[in-house]
């Protein structure tokens, strides 16, 4: 007997040997890696949740260092869970024994003791659940601790510990079961999770609401046991939704999203942990609901489709991304028009123009809108403008800002087709694959396909200075380092100046349009033929927006044009965009140190005293010398090469009558209007107010700031060089623009002896 009893001692006290050694010896260096194949997840520039991906195994995972996650969470797993944890070594003999009693009374198992060290020890090497394994269990955790602080300790275990529904990990259990970041957990947050550790498959909230409601309350009344909370903070957590509305998966911008996740499995990149996108997903929310009220309003033209797309013109971030209605709408819905190449019309102009500003062009320049035959490779090439007039000799500004088809064709003409397309792929519109003699001069007027994404990315290169560079999906991303010139500063800054010029819109669009906003902005429409694509983009000097408007099917709108269909949906969404992000102010060409000169607005030379002048910009040595010969005695005398358009369509006529009663803006901003016509014997035009005009009503929308629901103050008529006052219910305003009040309102504005008066209401 006593020799047994030695080999026993002795026994026990090898076996005691090894397993102090065994503690005592350095953890595997894989043991405590996170897992190899992470869940991902997506998060707007704010950290709200976008989208999450699940791991190769089906679970939703994302390591996240215990100094980034709330207090709250590590206190109520603690109170919860082991509530001794750090006075212990990994097992709680106290715990030990109050288990053995109670299972011991009851001949059964009715409770635990399992420290959170004994919980990772079988995470990390899962095993059974039978009295071996509590050993192996117990040994293990000894073994932890003895390595590990306990600030490893408790990371490793609330990034592994199963909360339900394939959730591994605190901050995936957040998202899905709270749609919340595990760095801002509530305190009945964190309790739910701490109590649901124990049954997370068949106690978690989207299981069973009313069980994860008392769980709940068992986890908040061991945080107020331990100390972590307060009697009245645990009321307030009680009464905490059990999840919240946005509980489950989202799946938010999924166009956006898609495309990134497409993007980075091409590029190799691994899809796991979270991503901070560049989108800012109140905008992007506040767009879809525009994209689809434009549909509805649409609906019965034929027009069904829409697309949005904004853009941080500095950083080159992708604030927004709407590249359809419905993006679960039948088949249709999952097309992606950010990124889908469509004929872009005349949206495409403003490239030509700022290559044709670098190559000699003006402003100034006078084009021939007259009716002329280009022999190209197809065949004989007769272009049209949309109105299908010709307008004679027209302004570069003017043939820009209106539109005209006519003298873009002349100026592709001049430049080379082939110079145009290098350009264009230059300005980033790299889906124009096809070689130079495949769109001819049709190029232009934007007969090759395009995506929205480059049309924006390229209005935003000229805003940018005329420099591109690329766009920006993560926040984490690092500059854009490759950028290349496209057109100099001044030709763009000129481009964007007429642009934003709505005086030279007027010929073409007349007086009101969609882009009569309360800043300087540049905008553009295009329209594919047949009515088939709209497109229209907008530009100011901090961030650039771009939208699309027709049918993926390519089946034509009923008469939608720019104006009408793309138009009033950019309109919104730029001051939707406003709201959120200062539009800044446009590099005027003063700035770039443009030299200002007064030209004849017929022929674009030098302006006598016989013709109706306007100021215009030139880049210093480009000012035209000659003074204008074409006023002489009191007539217009047209060059030749007009000479049929005059006797045909009574162009002249139309033209003196223009010239005549044409408006000259002194300064963008400026409440002064100056009037001047070439014939003194025409009289002054009377005095009309075209802007508001009288009996409108006007609804203040909402969702807009302040500042930004005004309406502007313009008149036409009265005598030359007229300075036009404006008065607001009798009280005189120096502004441009009126902020809207609501309530009955009295309009007058008065030049000299003239005056002219409105009346509006405002809701």
């Amino acid at each position: 007997m006593k020799r047994f009893l030695r080999r026993l001692v002795i026994t026990a006290a090898t076996l005691a040997a090894m397993a102090a050694a065994w503690i005592g010896w350095p953890l595997p260096d894989a043991l405590l890696a996170p897992a190899r194949t992470e869940s991902l997840a997506l998060t707007d520039r704010h950290g709200v949740l976008l989208r999450s991906t699940r791991a190769g195994d089906g679970s939703l995972t994302q390591w996240v260092p215990l100094a980034a996650l709330d207090p709250d969470l590590p206190r109520a797993f603690v109170a919860v869970e082991d509530r001794r944890f750090y006075q212990h070594h990994g097992i709680d003999l106290r715990a030990v024994a109050r288990a053995a009693r109670d299972n011991l009374s009851a001949r059964r198992v009715v409770s635990g003791a399992s420290t959170i060290t004994m919980q990772l020890a079988r995470l990390l090497r899962p095993m059974g659940r039978g009295w071996s394994d509590k050993l192996v269990q117990s040994l293990w955790a000894l073994r932890l601790d003895a390595h590990l602080s306990k600030s490893v300790i408790l990371e490793q275990y609330l990034n592994r510990v199963p909360l339900g529904q394939g959730a591994v990990g605190v901050a995936p259990a957040m998202r899905l079961y709270f749609g919340a970041s595990a760095g801002q957990a509530s305190l009945g947050q964190a309790a739910m999770l701490a109590a649901l550790a124990r049954a997370p498959s068949s106690q978690n909230p989207l299981v069973d609401p009313a069980t994860a409601r008392v769980r709940r309350l068992v986890g908040l009344a061991a945080l107020q046991a331990q100390g972590y909370a307060s009697e009245d903070e645990v009321v307030r957590a009680s009464l905490e939704p059990v999840v919240s509305a946005g509980a489950g998966r989202p799946f938010l911008a999924p166009h956006f999203t898609s495309h990134l996740l497409q993007e980075a499995e091409q590029g190799g990149r691994r899809l796991s942990g979270s991503w901070r996108t560049t989108l800012d997903l109140a905008l992007q929310t506040e767009l879809e609901s525009e994209v689809r009220q434009t549909v509805a309003q649409l609906a019965t033209r034929g027009g069904r489709q829409a697309a949005v797309v904004v853009l941080d013109n500095h950083s080159g971030e992708i604030l927004a991304w709407v590249g359809s209605p419905d993006f679960w709408a039948d088949t249709a819905g999952q097309v992606d028009m950010v990124i889908s190449a469509r004929q872009p019309g005349s949206a495409l102009k403003p490239f030509l123009y700022a290559m044709g500003f670098d190559r000699g062009i003006t402003a100034a320049t006078v084009l021939a809108d007259v009716a002329k035959t280009y022999q190209t490779a197809g065949g004989p090439y007769h272009p049209r403008n949309y109105d299908r007039e010709f307008h004679g000799p027209v302004r570069a500004r003017e043939a820009l800002a209106s539109s005209y088809n006519v003298p873009a064709v002349e100026l592709a003409d001049r430049i080379g087709y082939a110079s145009l397309l290098h350009g264009l792929l230059q300005a980033g519109f790299a889906s124009l694959s096809r070689p130079p003699e495949f769109y001819g001069l049709g190029l232009a007027l934007g007969n090759g396909d395009v995506t929205l994404l480059e049309l924006a990315n390229g209005y935003r290169a000229l805003a940018h200075g005329g420099e591109w560079s690329m766009t920006q999906s993560l926040t984490d991303e690092p500059g854009a380092a490759a950028t290349r010139r496209v057109v100099s500063p001044r030709a763009a800054a000129l481009v964007l100046d007429v642009l934003a010029d709505p005086v030279a819109r007027v010929p073409g669009f007349g007086i009101s349009t969609p882009f009569d906003w309360p800043f300087r902005a540049a905008a553009k429409t295009g329209t594919s033929r047949h009515f088939t694509d709209n497109w229209a983009a907008a530009t100011t000097a901090n961030f650039t927006v771009a939208v699309w408007v027709g049918n993926f099917s390519g089946q034509p709108m009923e008469g939608v044009s720019g104006i009408t269909g793309a138009g009033p949906l950019l309109h919104r969404a730029v001051l939707l965009t406003a709201n959120r992000y200062p539009p800044g102010d446009l590099a005027r060409p003063a700035d770039l140190g443009l030299v200002p000169v007064t030209v004849c607005r017929v022929s674009g030379m030098r302006a006598t005293g016989e013709c109706p002048g306007v100021t215009e910009y030139f880049v210093p040595g480009t000012e035209p010398s000659a003074r204008c010969h074409w006023h002489t005695g009191g007539e217009l005398h047209l060059p030749v090469e007009f000479a049929d358009w005059a006797a045909s369509s009574d162009g002249l006529a139309s033209l003196a009558q223009a010239t005549a009663r044409s408006i000259r803006p002194r300064r963008y901003d400026s409440a002064s209007v100056a009037l001047s016509h070439s014939d003194p014997s025409l009289g002054a035009p009377r005095l009309t107010i075209v802007s508001p005009v009288d009996g409108d009503r006007y609804l203040i929308p909402p969702g807009v700031a302040a500042r930004y629901a005004t309406i502007a103050l313009r008149a036409a008529g009265g005598a030359a060089g007229q300075t036009v006052h404006w008065y607001i219910d009798d009280r005189p305003t120096s502004a441009t623009r009126w902020p809207l009040v609501p309530g009955n309102h009295r309009v007058r504005a008065v030049a000299g002896p003239q005056r002219a008066e409105v009346e509006i209401v405002v809701e």
